[in-house]
């Protein structure tokens, strides 16, 4: 059994759609980023870096105590290794390259997109300029990455369960998917993925129920 600490927004649904691919048994427990429960003393404990997604473990492949494992990229990382799905071997390299472009690139740089043009108190058009024209630059290198393959590494991997998300809110971005079209066939065909509906399908649940539903990213 894996416990998701897990709020809608896109790299806690990185995981969800990791899980549903793979159907390893899972148990969400909500950390509300929004009332700020991610700075909960029991939830540091498992996340020292007071960020979701997180998870705990309880049946580690050689046993033994739980494991708690923070980070999304990381957890993706684990969980491949784990279940021995959704990292092909002979493109471990390439998988692994990708994953981190995201997390050191695309992730980051969308959530600043995110933050300066709609959640930061001032409007600063130099800062709202600067991370919308990033974001569509690394659109770009995805866009000429898909050139010529269906998915981000060969085969359907974490990869692309990696960058899916935060293409997801795109129109949040100031980016029109029209402007790269082999990025919105990628987008559409992972979309369409049972598993891919069935997490934003759980992530719509914790919408419909939260006060602070304007605020979660989840479909555009």
């Amino acid at each position: 059994m894996i416990d998701l600490y897990y709020w809608p927004t896109p790299n806690g649904n990185k995981i969800t759609i990791f899980l549903e691919e793979v159907r390893l048994l899972y148990n969400i427990i909500p950390v509300n980023i929004m009332a700020g429960e991610q700075f909960n003393p029991d939830f540091l404990k498992v996340s020292p870096n007071n960020r979701i997604p997180a998870i705990v473990d309880h049946e580690p492949v050689n046993g033994g105590e739980p494991i708690a494992i923070f980070e999304s990229g990381a957890i993706l990382l684990y969980l491949a290794e784990k279940t021995g799905k959704l990292i092909p071997q002979d493109a471990r390299l390439e998988v692994l390259q990708w994953l981190f472009w995201q997390m050191a690139g695309l992730g980051p740089m969308a959530g600043q997109n995110h933050h300066f043009s709609e959640y930061a108190p001032e409007k600063i058009d130099y800062a709202i300029n600067r991370y919308v024209k990033e974001t569509g630059r690394l659109y770009g290198v995805l866009d000429k990455r898909l050139a010529d393959r269906e998915f981000v590494a060969g085969d359907y991997s974490i990869a692309d369960i990696a960058a899916y998300p935060w293409i997801v809110p795109y129109k949040r971005q100031s980016q029109n998917l029209e402007d790269f079209p082999n990025l919105k066939r990628w987008f559409e065909t992972i979309k369409a993925r049972p598993a891919t509906i069935r997490a934003y399908e759980k992530a719509e649940a914790f919408k419909n129920s939260n006060p602070y539903n304007d605020k979660v990213m989840l479909s555009p």
